[in-house]
């Protein structure tokens, strides 16, 4: 059974891992011409994400490639004194298990664990999709596939040559967010410095290894701005009107919009759809149910949802019309979790009034000095995210025995249940 796979960043890679090891032919089709390391910005994998990587025999590499963020300092706008907090300890007390991860690493890793399996097509994208499963690509000649999985994130192709225009589908949040590259910053050394102000919060972070830091910004806009996706220029002006004069570090930090080698903007958009499948066709990750970037845990969600795709497609012996209806039902409590998730983790973070930036750096000082039962109590009170993350189960979908046996190692191994309830 051959089944194409649009995207290559987190969602497909994975479904391709399972998809092959459960005996399915697999093509990959990316528009990007190689796997892409154009910077990206931190993402958080929880407890069910941290399992299925495990599975996979990646966990290690995941490990190795932490950002190491372990310290946060966190300047109020209009205050002069700062707030400092421990924010291993607060990762700790959010997530039994947890790691955060630089996207670009994150996507090599997943890509690396069955490259040699699976055909990959770079430097191509799909343009038209018919009933009986031909697709036409820019540059390739047109193939016919059994299936095809739109996991090419917000802005989906697939979805808008099955599913119609986007603008249909999503709800525009209230926020933007911008993330640069900024080179050869040094001394940050594990900590993420932010800077918090009523509608809008900046913050610079790196990773152990490498050479230079992100700078991430979120903003609120009563309203959707008129601007395109791929309108760089005006991200950029958006951002400089957005944040010029907050802070001097600030400041410097939009001055890196000039030369930064990589950059990325966009509104913080859910999407809303009744279902994830037509025909031969669904949707995985962000392409089917982004609940919000930045703010909506949508990469551990994108690796579940892999996860349970290729487990139920296993499971109904590549029959779609079982096969995806039992997908949309095992993630469909999951995608709203992480929906309401998304919302409320946005008003945290882009504050709507000056207690709403008091409460953030206080909040965070006062987890980070409690003891640990106590600081889990409290977070598990006041935050929507660590009651929801960590509580998600998935179901086991056993390989099948040349499978588990053509590999050894943690792919391999079974189990009753993924994650914790």
């Amino acid at each position: 059974m051959r089944i194409l796979v649009s995207g290559a960043s987190v969602a497909g890679p994975v479904l391709a891992y399972w998809l092959t090891r459960n005996g399915f032919s697999v093509t990959v089709v990316e528009r990007a011409p190689a796997p892409r390391r154009t910077g990206g910005h931190a993402v958080d994998l929880f407890r069910p994400a941290m399992d299925i990587s495990e599975k996979m025999g990646v966990l290690p590499r995941i490990g190795e490639r932490t950002t190491g963020t372990n310290r946060m300092t966190v300047h109020r706008e209009g205050s002069r004194h700062p707030v400092r907090a421990d924010l291993s300890k607060i990762f700790d007390d959010a997530s039994g298990r947890h790691a955060e991860i630089m996207r670009d690493d994150l996507s090599e890793i997943y890509y690396d664990a069955a490259r040699d399996d699976v055909e990959y097509l770079f430097g191509d994208s799909v343009t038209a999709i018919s009933p009986d499963g031909e697709v036409r690509f820019e540059k390739a000649a047109p193939r016919r596939f059994d299936l095809v999985v739109g996991a090419d994130g917000l802005h989906s192709t697939v979805r808008r040559l099955v599913f119609g225009e986007e603008s249909r589908l999503s709800a525009f949040s209230g926020a933007y967010f911008g993330v640069l590259t900024l080179p050869g910053v040094p001394g940050l050394d594990g900590e993420l410095l932010l800077h918090v102000g009523v509608g809008r919060t900046a913050g610079l972070y790196g990773a152990r290894h490498l050479g230079d830091a992100r700078a991430l910004f979120l903003f609120r806009s009563e309203r959707e701005l008129d601007c395109h996706h791929h309108d760089v220029a005006r991200h950029k002006e958006l951002l400089r009107g957005a944040f010029t004069g907050m802070h001097p570090h600030v400041d410097r930090w939009l001055d890196g919009l000039d030369h930064t080698p990589a950059f990325h903007f966009d509104s913080i958009t859910q999407l809303r759809m009744d279902t994830w499948s037509r025909g031969r066709v669904t949707l995985v990750g962000d392409a089917g149910y982004c609940p919000g970037a930045v703010v909506g845990g949508s990469t551990s969600l994108a690796v579940v949802g892999a996860y349970v795709l290729a487990g139920e497609l296993a499971r109904a012996g590549g029959d779609h019309r079982r096969a995806f209806p039992a997908y949309e039902r095992a993630m469909a409590e999951h995608v709203r979790g992480s929906r309401a998730v998304a919302l409320s983790a946005a008003k945290t973070l882009i504050p709507t009034s000056r207690l709403g930036v008091w409460g953030l750096a206080q909040g965070a000082r006062l987890i980070s000095a409690l003891p640990t039962g106590a600081a889990r109590a409290f977070l598990r009170l006041t935050t929507r995210s660590a009651r929801f993350h960590d509580s998600v189960t998935v179901d086991d979908y056993p390989l099948p025995a040349a499978a588990r046996g053509a590999r050894s190692g943690p792919a391999g191994t079974p189990g009753d249940r993924l994650g914790v309830e």
